[in-house]
C-alpha cells in the first residue's frame, strides 16, 4: 500500500510539473545522457581547472586591451622600428623616381668608351658586385632545389 502511495505522489508531483520540466525528465531518462553526465562528473577537476585558466586568461586579455598606456607603448615601441624601413623605401623610391625622370630627359647614346668611363665609377662598381653576387646566391638556390 505504501508502494501504491508513493506511485500516486510521485504522478501527482509529475502531472503538476511544467511541459520543459516534464522535457528535461525525459531526457534525462536516456541512457546517453546519463552516461554523458556520468563522463562530465567524472571530468569536473580538468574542467573547473580550465575554466580557471580560461578565466584569468580573458581578464589579462581585457586588461591588456584597455590599458591605453601599454597600447601606446606597442605603437610607440612599432613606429621607432618601422619608420626607418620606411625612410629608406621612400628614399629608394624618390631615387628611383629621380633616376627615370633624367633618363627620359638625356636623350645621348652611350658609346663603348662611355660604358668603360662608367666602369671606374665606385657607385657601378658597387652596383655590379651586388648584381653579380645576387645572380650567385640565386643561382646556388636553383642548385640545391634540383
Amino acid at each position: 500500500m505504501s508502494q501504491t502511495t508513493t506511485q500516486q505522489a510521485e504522478v501527482a508531483s509529475t502531472a503538476t510539473l511544467a511541459p520543459e520540466q516534464m522535457d528535461v525528465l525525459d531526457q534525462l531518462m536516456k541512457p546517453e545522457i546519463q552516461e554523458s553526465l556520468t563522463v562530465l562528473v567524472a571530468n569536473l577537476p580538468k574542467l573547473a581547472e580550465m575554466t580557471t585558466i580560461l578565466t584569468k586568461t580573458y581578464d589579462l586579455v581585457q586588461t591588456v586591451a584597455n590599458d591605453k598606456v601599454l597600447i601606446d607603448d606597442l605603437k610607440g615601441g612599432m613606429e621607432e622600428f618601422v619608420k626607418p624601413i620606411q625612410d629608406k623605401a621612400k628614399g629608394i623610391a624618390q631615387a628611383a623616381i629621380e633616376a627615370n625622370d633624367r633618363s627620359h630627359v638625356e636623350s645621348s647614346t652611350i658609346g663603348l668608351f662611355g660604358m668603360l668611363k662608367m666602369l671606374k665609377d665606385p657607385q657601378v662598381q658597387k652596383s655590379l658586385r651586388f648584381a653579380q653576387a645576387f645572380l650567385e646566391v640565386l643561382a646556388e638556390r636553383q642548385q640545391q632545389n634540383r
